[in-house]
């Protein structure tokens, strides 16, 4: 009940609504889930993405005598995918997105003993990706990621630094199952960490360098039929956060950003086709929380969330559109400002556009 064409379209499209909603708020610094989900596309596929999150993040100190202000800035993303088969049984991908990033500002004039302090981490990545399919329905593939980083930092009482333009290879590879006839696929990822070796400048004058590892992880993503034209998929990701930290060296409290666990973000989801052009889908999410004091600069510990998405499919075209709402998780930061940071939550919203040529 699975292999008309259609079918297929709308199965993979609708695996792609995670990713047109993912500009949420996971562990750590994380913008991108790296799904490899592009080599399953049917024939030679681009797609463009693009997506807004919205976060309301505030704390008090004083007994919350003190607030801090929405201190955590919207900001966008974006992706853009090409897949092209190379005879029957190998398949070449590429991917341009933003791996890691981050948007803080504390409002000035709060009384806050932040207020008043910025901090912005950007990246850039484009990933080579090679799939070769044997015969029993399994596929091994892998590849290289190029990623740039940069960072900036200006806190109240002066310090402030900023870093190069840094840009470091990884790897990833990976194996996948599928059983087209019940829409059935599991694709098992392993991407490598990358270490930055950044240059420094801090207080405006003092050079310096530092490392900072972009932590390895391991994504499980899956997906299969359960009944007529209805699919349920998800996904696992484990990301080592604990091999994370920002430590400039002329920094007086370092580490400047550090994690104290690792973190397991769960999506899941569940898929209908309505018609022969509109398909839907719901998806939740969740992600532990770990009760350890969190640095100033990321003041959250675990998510929820729940989406919706749609797809709407004309000829060779699919338009998946999405929105997702996250309860960001309770949070104490480390003194000696302790701020408690409790009730925030954040929307955000997503498009794909992917196209079969």
């Amino acid at each position: 009940m699975f292999r008309d064409e259609t079918m297929k379209r709308f199965m993979l499209a609708t695996t792609a609504m995670v990713a047109a909603t993912t500009v949420a708020h996971a562990g750590g610094v994380e913008r991108s889930t790296q799904s490899v989900a592009i080599l399953f596309e049917q024939g030679r596929y681009a797609e463009l993405s693009f997506g807004r999150f919205a976060p309301d993040v505030s704390g008090t100190v004083g007994g919350g005598a003190v607030s801090s202000g929405d201190m955590a800035g919207d900001y966008n993303s974006w992706s853009l995918g090409y897949k092209m088969d190379i005879g029957d049984r190998m398949a070449l991908a590429f991917i341009l997105d933003q791996p890691i990033g981050a948007n803080v500002n504390y409002p000035a004039g709060t009384g806050y003993p932040l207020g008043g302090s910025t901090a912005t981490l950007t990246s850039s990545a484009i990933t080579a990706l090679l799939k070769y399919g044997f015969e029993n329905n399994v596929s091994v593939y892998g590849g290289l990621r190029y990623e740039t980083v940069h960072g900036e930092v200006a806190l109240t009482g002066g310090y402030t630094m900023e870093t190069n333009h840094d840009s470091e290879l990884g790897y990833l590879v990976g194996v996948a199952w599928e059983k087209p006839e019940i829409a059935a696929r599991v694709a098992l990822t392993y991407n490598s960490a990358i270490t930055h070796s950044l240059e420094s400048t801090e207080l405006g004058v003092v050079p310096g360098t530092f490392d900072t590892e972009i932590p390895q992880s391991i994504n499980l993503e899956f997906q299969t039929g359960i009944a007529k034209d209805t699919l349920l998929f998800g996904s696992i990701r484990w990301v080592d956060w604990t091999e994370f930290n920002i430590s400039p060296p002329n920094f007086p409290a370092n580490p400047l950003v550090d994690y104290a666990s690792d973190r397991v973000t769960y999506n899941l989801g569940i898929g209908r086709r309505f018609n022969e052009n509109w398909s839907g889908a719901v998806t939740i999410g969740y992600e532990k929380s770990d009760g350890e004091t969190t640095g100033n600069l990321g003041p959250s510990d675990g998510m929820k969330s729940v989406g919706l998405a749609a797809t709407y499919t004309m000829d060779n075209m699919k338009i998946t559109g999405g929105i997702r709402y996250v309860d960001i998780g309770d949070a104490t930061t480390n003194p000696p400002i302790s701020g408690v940071f409790s009730g925030n939550s954040g929307v955000g919203v997503g498009i794909k556009i992917g196209y079969t040529f």
